[in-house]
């Protein structure tokens, strides 16, 4: 099983907000992302500034694409993106144009499972030929209070997985909940305000990538 990558969420109000933890989390980070707070707070300025600063990273634009995927893409694979993201709602049309321009640069798309996917649905974007997938903590849970991973949550995660998803795990994850997926096949853990808001993110992301490391061993991310 392969090694997770860790991405930083930097979901600010601006770009400096965001830099300032980045700045500090660095080596520790494989993926960037321009959250969508800050991508509609700063544009693809944002987008164009952290590629410019971080030109080895993986830089993921979270502009969550609903509609207009062809106009949407373009502007964030041109501001220097490797990836972009589209919500579950969206039509199968705009999901194949963004999945086009993609393909033009040797990008990706992740999209985004926002409640009322069917597994039907899922089969159907694999076919078309989507990799990635963002899941989440179950959402009634959250809804509740209730932050903990629930079994369901890692059978769904098994199962995208099984079809040929690449998954990445999004929704306020900590330290203490790595070794809660050793043997599920992650691709990315997303990670946002334990790394941006702690006392010391260079600290925290390091917290993070020794308990990747412990729970699925040092074999290179893919």
């Amino acid at each position: 099983m392969h090694r997770p990558m860790l991405q930083l969420a930097l979901d600010t109000f601006d770009l400096p907000s965001a830099l300032s933890p980045m700045q500090r989390a660095k080596d520790d980070i494989d993926v960037v992302e321009a959250g969508t707070i800050l991508c509609y707070a700063e544009g693809m300025h944002a987008v164009r500034a952290l590629r410019a600063l971080y030109p080895d990273k993986i830089l993921l634009a979270d502009v969550r694409i609903a509609e207009a995927g062809s106009i949407i893409a373009k502007l964030a694979f041109d501001a220097g993106a490797d990836w972009v993201t589209v919500v579950s709602g969206a039509t199968a049309a705009t999901m194949e144009v963004v999945l086009e321009e993609a393909r033009k640069r040797e990008r990706d798309v992740q999209l985004e499972l926002i409640d009322g996917w069917t597994w039907e649905a899922a089969r159907a974007w694999r076919e078309m030929g989507i990799e990635q997938v963002i899941a989440h903590r179950s959402r009634d849970g959250e809804a509740l209070g209730d932050l903990s991973w629930k079994p369901g949550d890692f059978d769904e995660m098994r199962r995208l997985a099984d079809l040929g998803f690449k998954v990445t795990v999004a929704g306020g994850v900590e330290v203490a909940d790595l070794p809660l997926f050793a043997g599920v096949p992650i691709h990315v853990f997303t990670v946002g305000r334990a790394i941006r808001s702690a006392a010391d993110p260079a600290a925290a992301a390091k917290a993070f990538q020794e308990a990747i490391t412990a729970t699925y061993g040092a074999t290179a991310a893919i």
